[in-house]
């Protein structure tokens, strides 16, 4: 769907500039209908009612700021369209006849608006230490300590490694902006791109090696009595295995593979954006397990692992509010691009939160089309069959459909790589293309899993095949949700809940 900035991307070239736009092709529209001023006076006012809730609840002011974020994203995009447009962040959409030309890593504006809205959001987050450490009726000296007054207020009880792992997250997020963005702009060697993730999270692994440093992972109980021969396993002694300093290497490959597998499934409108959509909502219904039966229905103490996702919660349903916003934007047909930029982004807020809720292993139950392209496209990231620089569907423009790309071979495959295409080739993950003659293979399909549902099914409109991709995805994300309530326990022996 993109390629290099500031040039025009999809394998166009140009200079950027804003000349090369005719007036009909305009990006965006500036312009709202008053029923549309009127929905999102009612939504500002809704979200400024749960941001100053009576019970000064976070939760609820969270779910107000998420909504905030959806309203300013959503004006901010078609305002700051054209703006991109003319310094050189724009690309031609190749999936439609006249390649109209769209503006590029809008994902930014999404990123930056997330970032803004957690910033206020902290005081929120945390209000309740402020309370509870003075006498909450405003005497405030009930903290202080009158032979250090000078140096100011003491708050002995507030959670400051809790502060610490927020910000760390808040400035990994930051990170990752700043080197989506360098990708957008000097279009990084996939090679060289794919360590940036790791980069980005190291404050974080930092912070959380200081003041949480739980390396434990669960594990089912007949591999723990292999590790662990001679022990008993009993309720005091669950089964898990300390993987101490590789788990921290655990924790890097969960931040490269997140931003990375995000952007590999790409290419077609609102699929980035779309399957970013759908795991936050699982992320968020699998938190609502542990958060509504203790916090909020009081049908049973509050669970341990409540506050992590509590956590968890706090960074995903902004998430949402900004990715919904860019999505009504992004989907079929597209206005504006989401760029590398926002691929990154919100693939780092997932692995962030599984890092600090402690729940990768449920993480990747999310992710499984994106781990099942990830090794799908193995032989063409890592160089075993040729890989072009776009891999996306490419557009008939008889018939306007979207059918498989493929990749050409000007030296006839021999050896393991010609292996590998026949194997695949004949059980129809791949479709190759022969010499009449020879026999000889000519070309394949791409090795994305957009392309192999193409081959599947033939042709598609690009929306139809978005809504398909977007329905596995949720179908992926459904049963690996119920997977981890119903086939873990009886695997690792408990469920967590």
């Amino acid at each position: 769907m993109s390629g290099p900035r500031p040039v025009q991307s999809d394998g166009d070239t140009g200079n950027g500039l804003a000349k090369d736009i005719s007036s009909h092709e305009k990006p965006v529209r500036r312009g709202a209908s008053i029923g549309s001023n009127l929905a999102t006076l009612l939504v500002v006012g809704f979200s400024l009612a749960l941001i100053f809730n009576s019970e000064y609840d976070p939760l609820l002011a969270c779910i107000g700021f998420s909504a905030l974020a959806y309203v300013i994203t959503a004006t901010l995009i078609p305002i700051l369209g054209p703006d991109f447009v003319r310094v050189g962040f724009f690309g031609r959409d190749l999936g439609k006849k006249d390649r109209p030309i769209i503006p590029e890593t809008m994902g930014a504006v999404c990123a930056v608006v997330y970032l803004v809205t957690m910033f206020f959001f902290i005081p929120f987050l945390f209000y309740k230490f402020f309370v509870t450490e003075t006498s909450g009726s405003g005497n405030r000296e009930h903290v202080l300590d009158t032979a250090t007054l000078h140096k100011g207020r003491s708050l002995r009880m507030f959670p400051h490694s809790k502060l610490a792992e927020f910000l760390a997250a808040l400035l990994s997020s930051f990170s990752m902006l700043v080197l989506g963005v360098a990708d957008d702009l000097f279009d990084i060697r996939w090679r060289n791109k794919l360590l940036l993730p790791a980069i980005a999270v190291l404050p974080l692994i930092f912070v959380y090696y200081v003041d949480f440093g739980v390396t434990s992972v669960v594990v089912p109980p007949f591999i723990w009595k292999l590790l662990n021969p001679g022990m008993m396993l009993t309720s005091a002694v669950p089964p898990i295995v300390d993987l101490g300093v590789f788990y921290y290497l655990y924790m890097l490959a969960m931040a490269i593979f997140c931003p990375n597998a995000i952007n590999i499934l790409a290419g077609i409108n609102g699929l980035e954006a779309g399957q970013s959509l759908v795991i936050a909502i699982f992320l968020l219904i699998n938190d609502a397990m542990y958060i509504v039966p203790g916090r909020i229905l009081g049908l049973h103490p509050p669970h341990p692992a409540t506050e992590a996702h509590l956590l968890s919660t706090y960074f995903v349903l902004p998430l949402v509010g900004v990715t919904a916003a860019l999505l009504k934007y992004n989907w079929y047909p597209a206005r504006v691009f989401v760029g590398d930029t926002y691929c990154y982004f919100a693939g780092m807020v997932f692995a962030q939160v599984c890092i600090l809720g402690h729940f990768a292993k449920t993480l990747l139950l999310f992710l499984i089309p994106q781990v099942v392209n990830f090794i799908y496209s193995a032989p063409q990231l890592f160089k075993l069959v040729d890989c072009p620089r776009h891999r996306l569907p490419k557009l008939n423009t008889e018939t306007g459909l979207l059918e498989p790309s493929r990749v050409y071979f000007d030296v006839p495959p021999k050896g393991a790589q010609l292996l590998l295409l026949t194997t695949l080739g004949n059980l129809k993950l791949l479709d190759l293309e022969l010499d009449p003659e020879t026999r000889v293979v000519r070309s394949s399909s791409n090795f994305t899993v957009i392309n192999l549902l193409l081959t599947w099914t033939g042709p598609l409109r690009e929306d139809r095949l978005a809504l398909l991709i977007l329905a596995i995805q949720t179908g992926c994300c459904a049963v690996g949700l119920v997977a981890r309530h119903t086939i873990a326990p009886a695997v690792f022996g408990r469920d967590n809940l």
